[in-house]
Order: structure tokens, then C-alpha cells, then sequence
């Protein structure tokens, strides 16, 4: 299978995301001012789009604050809800992946470093309307303990057939280990800036979207190629009959922040085969040329694509393509 003829379908367009609408502007200029990892809802109810998204700034600060934000049009946001790292006790706040039950209510997966043991994390936030979420009511979900890896995070959260999958970056765990060695991991409470794990893709499902089943590795970097360190599914779009992923790929940590755009496809959410072995699928001209965090959005009359894209002064802002459905 190729991208040519992956461009019969309807869900995939071809685009250029220099074209693409900015839709977030980072708080500041230059490298390490972000934002980005973004998860976009659409609320046929209420005609409105919701959008969470993570502020980054330089070290020391990092992921300081996170949003979401509402819109009409899904171009022009207002805040209706935050947090930031001081109010989680965490040394930085990464994605959330917002969801809309079929009762109504709305639920935001977190994920954040946990301060007890430095280790990326997943909580849940439940409540009638994304502006009452309340950090101090989370739910556990996922933990790096629970789950025998060195840290888990940026979740992405759909339903299918009545389970709810949640798709994870995850850093593998290693049983031969030092304390040495486990220090060293974790004392930047950032393991995949280290070099001493990769960035791989796990899968958990649940019937309730609370209680989840840590299925493991589903979509692992290769040992060679622009995506040998980190192969990070961050979103999926189910295009008949096989879903096809979004991942963000790099070929070492130093790439940590600034991954690529890759396609993977599967026929049944657990095997997963890359269709861009040779180079990304998407990146930006500018700096690094990272764009990642991709998240598809389709609605009756368009299909929409938001994701997190450098700018030339090394930044990172939020844009949008849109595309007639046919």
C-alpha cells in the first residue's frame, strides 16, 4: 500500500500545512515557546468546537499550563478552563485527549509527570461541561508502576464498538536496570530526553473509559530510519476498512521535542505497518521542521486537520487545514 493510493479516500487529503489557519499563537518567540499537543472535540449539540491544548516555555519552566478553549467557527478560541503545573505539583503537564460521552458528559485525559516518583502519568477529569473540570476530583488511570514501564503519556482516546481505546507514548522498562541507571532515567523528570529509553506506542481499552486493560507495545521504532527513537501514535481515523494512525517519529532524543509526521494503518488497532518508512509525511519548512501532534476531525461537510507546527524563529503554534467532503 502507497499514499497514492491511500488518496482515493475521502478521510485523507494531501495538504500543504504551510497553507494551514494558525488557531493558537505561542506566549512567547523562539525555541522552547510552544503550543501545541492538541486534542479537538466537536459538540453537534451545542454547534461548538473544543480545543485542549499545552503551553510550553524554556527550561526551567516547561509544560507549565494547559487549556481548553471553545469556538464556533474552530478558528477563533476562548479560554473556558486551565490549569498549570504549580496547581498538579508536577514538574510539566504534556497532552490531554478531551471526550465527549454518549451520556453528555465531557472527560479529559491527563497527562502529567507524577511528583512521586518523576514518572509521565494518565488522570482523569469528568464533568457536565469542559469549563467545570476540577483538578483536585482527577481519577488514576495510568501510571508508570502500574504498568512496568518508565513513563506513560500523551494519551489518545476514541470508541469503537462500545470500548473505549486509548492510545499512549510510552518509554519501555528495563528489569536489568541500576538504581544507578534508574536515577539517571528519571532526574529530569523527562526519561525521553535522556537517550535511556525510546518513545514507543501502547494500547490500553476499557469498557467504562475508566477502568483500562494495558494491552502493551503496539507500534515500536524500528532499529534504523528517520523514526528508529520514537513512533508516538497521537491520533487514529478510521478510513473502511482499516484505521489509520498519525504518529510522531524521530531518530534519536534530540529530536525529543521537534518529531515528524508519520502514517501507519491497521486493520484491527493492536498490529500496526508504517506507509512512510522513508521519509515523514508532514513537515514544516521552517526550523526544525517538526509537526506533530496531528488530530483529525471529521465532520459532515469537511475534514478538518489541526496540529502543532514550527515556525522560522524555532516556536511551535497551533494550525488547521480544512478540506470539502465529497
Amino acid at each position: 500500500m502507497n499514499l497514492k493510493s491511500l488518496n482515493c479516500w475521502d478521510g485523507l487529503k494531501s495538504f500543504d500545512p504551510e497553507e494551514g489557519v494558525v488557531v493558537m499563537e505561542p506566549l512567547g518567540h523562539g525555541e522552547g515557546y510552544w503550543v501545541g499537543a492538541c486534542s479537538i472535540v466537536f459538540d453537534p449539540t451545542e454547534q461548538t468546537y473544543y480545543l485542549y491544548y499545552r503551553a510550553r516555555e524554556p527550561r526551567p519552566v516547561r509544560g507549565g499550563k494547559c487549556f481548553v478553549a471553545q469556538s464556533k467557527d474552530g478558528i477563533k478560541f476562548e479560554t473556558v478552563w486551565n490549569t498549570t503545573k504549580e496547581a498538579l505539583n508536577t514538574d510539566s503537564i504534556e497532552k490531554g485527549s478531551l471526550f465527549r460521552t454518549r451520556d453528555g458528559r465531557w472527560r479529559l485525559y491527563l497527562s502529567y509527570v507524577d511528583p512521586s516518583d518523576q514518572r509521565w502519568r494518565v488522570d482523569l477529569l469528568e464533568a457536565n461541561h469542559p469549563s467545570e473540570f476540577d483538578i483536585h476530583q482527577r481519577t488514576s488511570i495510568l501510571t508508570a508502576r502500574e504498568t512496568g514501564c518508565e513513563g506513560v503519556k500523551d494519551p489518545f482516546v476514541m470508541e469503537v464498538d462500545g470500548k473505549i481505546y486509548m492510545f499512549l507514548s510510552y518509554a519501555p522498562g528495563d528489569s536489568t536496570a541500576s538504581e544507578t541507571q534508574q536515577q539517571e532515567m528519571h532526574a529530569s523528570s523527562d526519561i525521553y530526553n535522556t537517550g535511556l529509553s525510546k518513545s514507543s506506542s501502547a494500547l490500553a481499552v476499557s469498557e467504562d473509559g475508566i477502568h483500562f486493560k494495558w494491552l502493551g507495545d503496539i507500534f515500536a521504532p524500528g532499529a534504523s530510519g528517520w523514526d528508529c527513537h520514537a513512533t508516538r501514535l497521537g491520533s487514529v481515523q478510521l478510513l473502511p476498512p482499516l484505521y489509520l494512525g498519525f504518529y510522531d517519529g524521530g531518530p534519536s532524543h534530540l529530536e525529543n521535542y521537534e518529531e515528524k509526521t508519520g502514517l501507519a494503518v491497521s486493520l484491527d488497532l493492536q498490529q500496526w505497518h508504517r506507509i512512510t518508512p522513508e521519509k515523514p509525511y508532514l513537515t514544516s519548512p521552517h526550523g526544525s521542521g517538526s509537526l506533530r501532534y496531528l488530530h483529525p476531525l471529521e465532520l459532515d461537510q469537511e475534514l478538518r486537520y489541526y496540529y502543532e507546527y514550527a515556525r522560522a524563529d524555532g516556536a511551535h503554534e497551533i494550525r488547521m487545514n480544512r478540506f470539502p467532503r465529497h
